[in-house]
Parts: structure tokens; sequence; C-alpha cells
């Protein structure tokens, strides 16, 4: 009867649900729309990485061009107010009448989502943008985009406002003689919090793209700080304006690019190994080098887009490698065999491949997913390298002996890891001595944070919450990994206690399922020692923890650099700046301001006494100089602390800064420190 009973009920409210659930219930997304409301779809994040994808957007249209051949110079400036400007002078985007859409074709392709010349026909043979949403999607999320195109002997306009809405019709201004295209845009302070555009970022990845497209000229300037400008001229260049610029133009291709990533690092062999051949419909184009070094640096590229993530052609590329290398040394053993991991030591290589129907995993393109180019890769660099070492017998003699090495060295580290980690320290049985763990078994709100030794240590544990945070001090400076195996970092007890602590093992075997704590947290004094200890356990996270790292699982804390005592008051100051705001003056540290009393008061003029309490000023120099609850009120306290997280803004310039800074190249980093001296704020 009950169940009866509870099977009506149910049904009655399935009914009445049903009743309420009508066809106005469903929303339907028109036009842009669909962007505004869902941009992290369509440019992966509305923070600086999406900031910057809206030009790599309009970018890559004028890139297009260039690879079908069509153009040869683009130009992209940094105005004031957060406008964009990308010019270029290929074809111009047409603006006749579209024949489905009745609109001008300039408005369809910057309104219409999958519009575009790369949806068959004869637009491209080769392109990046693979859904045609770029130019449309950065209208979408600009609160301006102004459109100006040279063709037919006529220079036309269009604008639009408030998220890609028209402000009207497309319109010839005036006659011109040149060909082209000029896109500006302001990105919508409504959808991006943060609109400061990187002035690193963006030169990095212009002379990238300039490396790619031989015989292209691409033009960076930033011309922020300037006024109005006459932007009459096609390329802002022109007007001589004396502005921060850059200008990329290569010759070489991507033998240029690998001999730029190895500037700093010693060459195996001289000559760099390259080849461009098609096949199946497939263009491939591959260059390498292998390094005296223990790391490798493969950068992947599918129609000129970087491809983060690799894809089917690195997949490609990496089994040619490993099979080529292995029968050409002779090994016949299966235990006498190279790896993967061998062939790749010390490996500098870019693999980029052109396809004219292309698909990726994601609209940011950060993998390749079109399974024909895994076949073209394989099958066209294989045979190219086979032929590079029969006829280069100096080169193959010294590649094959770093791959030796490596394979001898892989079977070293892997005795010595088996013997260091216990499978009861790999699955957190045995939790080192010095960590002072939490008592939270959830990951999800569980902190560990790595302390700058014993002192700190003690302090951090006793103001801590002990239910969420955990602390691992440690004893000095640990190991430089950049050029240490992995058996050679387990020797290291240091190292070893950081592993265990983590859960996820290292090497082959790391499982970032099973890291323990979801806040890793560097509290490093603020000091010279302090600054070099981070970059070495950055360096260790970096090379051995990415995942972490890719997370945003990893943090650098900040603590406070003054203690500001005003009469009965304390305040805490994390910068220069702010301790003068709090004192009023910039006042010696460690001294007090605080005014003697006159003995007697003036006769004249008549004013009221000033009374000033007494005011000093304590300079932190490490952690260990607060007390607990200092500790905890300025560091630890999830609700007033101050974290930075981690982020890898781009990969192959944070692995140039790790190669270069902690590597074995001192006039490297001699020249770096030299020319970013005057950058550097050092507290000796």
């Amino acid at each position: 009867m009950a169940e009866t009973k509870l099977k009506k009920g149910k049904e009655t409210t399935a009914k009445k649900a049903a009743s309420s659930y009508t066809a106005s219930d469903i929303t339907v997304l028109e036009g842009l729309e669909a962007v505004r409301r869902r941009p992290g779809m369509y440019i992966g994040t509305t923070g600086s990485s999406g900031l910057h994808h809206l030009i790599w957007e309009v970018f890559d249209n004028s890139r297009d061009e260039a690879m079908g051949g069509f153009c040869d110079d683009i130009e992209i400036a940094l105005l004031p107010d957060n406008y964009v400007r990308v010019a270029d002078n290929g074809r111009g985007i047409p603006v006749e009448i579209h024949p489905k859409t009745k609109v001008s074709t300039l408005e369809t392709v910057l309104t219409i989502l999958h519009a575009g010349g790369k949806f068959g026909g004869e637009g491209y043979k080769v392109s990046g943008g693979l859904h045609g949403v770029g130019v449309s999607v950065v209208n979408a999320l600009s609160s301006h985009v102004r459109a100006e195109v040279h063709r037919d002997g006529g220079k036309y306009v269009q604008e639009y406002k408030n998220g890609g809405k028209p402000a009207g019709k497309v319109k010839k201004v005036e006659s011109s003689k040149l060909h082209g295209t000029i896109i500006s845009f302001q990105s919508d302070p409504s959808v991006f919090p943060d609109r400061t555009l990187n002035w690193d970022t963006i030169v990095s990845h212009m002379r990238q793209q300039a490396y790619l497209v031989r015989g292209l000229r691409i033009s960076i300037l930033d011309l922020r700080s300037l006024g109005k400008l006459n932007d009459d001229a096609f390329y802002l260049r022109d007007l001589g304006i004396d502005a921060p610029s850059h200008t990329f133009y290569f010759e070489g291709g991507l033998r240029s690019l690998v001999a730029f990533q190895n500037h700093h690092l010693e060459p195996i062999h001289k000559n760099i190994f390259y080849v461009e051949r098609e096949q199946d419909g497939v263009q491939v184009e591959v260059s390498l080098q292998y390094v005296d070094d223990i790391g490798s640096r493969i950068s992947a590229f599918a129609n000129n887009i970087y491809n983060a993530e690799g894809g089917t052609h690195i997949t490609g590329f990496k089994t040619a490698l490993t099979r080529t290398l292995n029968s050409f040394s002779g090994g016949g053993k299966e235990s006498d065999s190279f790896t993967g991991d061998d062939v790749l030591e010390g490996l500098t290589a870019v693999v980029s491949v052109k396809l004219r129907e292309i698909q990726f995993e994601g609209q940011t393109k950060g993998k390749l997913g079109s399974v024909e180019a895994r076949g073209a890769t394989e099958s066209v660099f294989g045979e190219a390298f086979k032929t590079f070492l029969e006829e280069h017998p100096d080169e193959a003699r010294s590649i094959l002996g770093k791959v030796t090495l490596a394979m001898k060295a892989r079977k070293a580290a892997k005795a010595a890891k088996d013997s260091i980690l216990r499978k009861g320290a790999l699955d957190g049985m045995t939790l080192p001595g010095k960590l002072a763990d939490c008592q939270t078994k959830s990951a999800e709100e569980a902190e560990l944070f790595i302390v700058e030794g014993d002192s700190a240590g003690g302090t951090a544990k006793m103001g801590r919450d002990r239910r969420i945070q955990a602390i691992l001090p440690l004893r000095g400076k640990i190991l430089n990994i950049e050029r240490a195996r992995l058996d050679k970092m387990l020797a290291s007890e240091q190292i070893k206690n950081l592993v265990v602590a983590l859960g996820t093992a290292i090497g082959d075997i790391f499982d970032i399922a099973k890291l323990r704590y979801h806040k890793i947290i560097i509290a490093t004094d603020a000091d010279v020692d302090g600054a070099h200890i981070r970059t070495l356990l950055l360096t260790l996270f970096y090379r051995h923890f990415r995942p972490v790292i890719e997370g945003g699982f990893l943090y650098i804390a900040q603590p406070p650099l003054f203690k500001v005592r005003k009469g009965k008051e304390i305040h805490y100051a994390y910068s220069d700046e702010e301790r003068i705001k709090l004192v009023g003056v910039d006042m010696p540290i460690e001294a007090d301001t605080g005014p003697e009393e006159p003995e007697e008061e003036p006769a004249e003029p008549e004013v009221a006494k000033k009374k000033i309490a007494k005011t000093s000023v304590q300079r932190y120099k490490g952690l260990g100089e607060m007390n607990s609850e200092e500790l905890w009120e300025t560091t630890m306290d999830p609700g007033r602390r101050i974290l930075k997280q981690v982020k890898i803004e781009d990969a192959q310039d944070a692995d140039i800064v790790f190669d270069m800074l902690m590597g074995t190249d001192v006039p490297a980093r001699k020249s770096f420190i030299q020319s970013h001296a005057k950058e550097a704020t050092l507290d000796i």
C-alpha cells in the first residue's frame, strides 16, 4: 500500500513538473550571444591567456593570408584605452553582399559563427582557424570593433559596438590603391576583469610565428602611453613614432627557430637536421638538434597554431625517432633498445604540419587530432632522419653516444629509485618525521606549507590550523635538480621528504590523482637566500611536478615586510609603498618618530597643541622573527593572507629561463642578470 502511494505521488509530481516545463523555458541564444554567455568555450578563459587569445585570433586571419601567399607584412599595435590594431596587406575581406546572409560579406564574417573562407571552396588551402569563429568571437567579446578594408580601389569601413552589434552598414569612405584589412578592437571590461596586455607575451608569440612563415614580416608596436593617434596611415610604424617596437623576419624557418631555442645550450652536433616534404596531402616540416642537457624541448605546430599538448603529429614523430635510432644503432636485444625517454633526452625539436582539413581538440587548438598527420609525419621524418644519419657519420656518432648515455643513466636511476622508494613510502604509509601533518583526509581542503628552516617551521607548527594545515620545514637549500638525474635527486633527504609528503610519487609512476594537498604553499624569507630557495623549489616543481602547477595547486606565500606600530594600533605592510602610506612619511626603520613634548607652549601664534601617536617600524628579515600569532595573522590565516598562484603562461619561455638561470651556461646567466639588473629588487 505504502509503495503504491509513493509511486502515485511521484507520478503526480512528474506530471506537474511536465506541465510547467514548456517551450518558453528553452533558451535559444542567437548570433554572438552564445559567445558572451560562455566565453570560456571559445577562448579557454576570461583571464590573461583568454585576453591574449583575442589577439591571436585576429592575427591568425592575417597569418592565413600569408600562408596562402597573399600577404607578406603584418603589424600589431597596442593602442591607448585597451585597443589593439592588426593590419595586413592581404587581399582584404570581401565587402559585397553575401548571397545567403543578404548582408555584406564583411559583416557576415564578423557576426556569424562558422563563417569564413575556411569551409571548403578556394578561400584557403591551409588555415589555422578551423572553426571559423576567430574574428566573430573577438567581435562578440569586445565593446568596440572597427573593420577597415582596402580592396577593389576603395577603402571600406564598418563599426560594431557592445558585443558585435553593427553600428551601421559597411560604407566606402574614399578611394584607395592599397589592399588589405585592418581590425581594431577594444576588449569588453564586463567580460575581462583585467585587460592588461603583456608586451613580452605578445613579442614572444609573434617571434615564433615569424619563424614559422618564411618571408613574412611581423611588426609589433606599443603605443599605449600615447594620446590620440592619426590612424590614417595603413601601418602606424610609418608615422615615425618613438615607441617600443619589434620587427621579425626570418628566412631560415624552423632551422632558425631551433638555433634560437638552443642559443644558450651546448650542441652535441653542429649540423641542424631539417626536412620539408608533403605526403598524402599533409605538408610535414621537422627540424632538430641534440644538446648537452637532460631535458627535452619539443614544439608542435599545426597550420602554424602552437599545440601546447602535442597531438597526432608528435606521436608519429616520437615513434619514428625511437625506431630510427634503434635501427641505426643495431641494438638487437630488447634490454639494449632505446626507449622513448632515452631518445628525447637533450633533444630540441620543432614539428610543423599543414593540412587542408584539420581537426583540433577544442577551440583553443591545444592538441591536434587529425589522424592522417601521424602517418605522414612518421613516414616523412623517419626516412629523412635515417638519410641524415647515414650522410653525417660524425653527427650520428654524437647523437647515438648521447642516447646511449641516457639509456645507461635510465637503468641506473631505475635501480636507485627502486631501492630508495619502497612501496610503503609511495603509498604514503611512511611520512617523513619532519612533516607535521594536518588532521583532514580531504585533499581539497588540505594545505601544505613548505617553510625555510626549523625555526620558521616551529613557529608555523604552533600558529597553524592543525585541522587543514600541514608544515614541512626544509633545512637550508635543496639540491639544484636542473641537471640532476632522478637517482641523485632521491638520494637527497630534503627532496625525498617532499616527494613522500606530496604522495604523487615521481618520474614514470607520478600520479597527480594521489596529491595529498590541493594547496602547496612555498613560504620563504624575504631576502636573497629565501628567493634562491624559492627558485630551487620552483625548478623542482616545474621539471618533475608540472601537473601540480598546471592544476593550480602551487602557491607562494606573501609574508609582510614591515610591522608598523602606531600607538596601540598594529598594522602590517607588504611593500615599501604600503609602509610609507601607513606612516605618512618615509621614516628610518627601527626608529621612533613620535615628537618630544615641548617644555613650554609658544606664546604666539596661539594654536592647538598637536598630539602625534608614537610610531615605530620593524622590518621582518625572516619568518622565524615572527611569533606564532603574527605568522598566523599575516601569512597563514585563509581569511587574511595573501597568496600568489604559480602559473605557466608560456611553457617554452619558462623552459628557456630555467635552463639559463639554473643550468651550466654561466655566460648566458651573466648576460641575463646584467640586462635585467635594474628590474630587480633585492634586500641583502
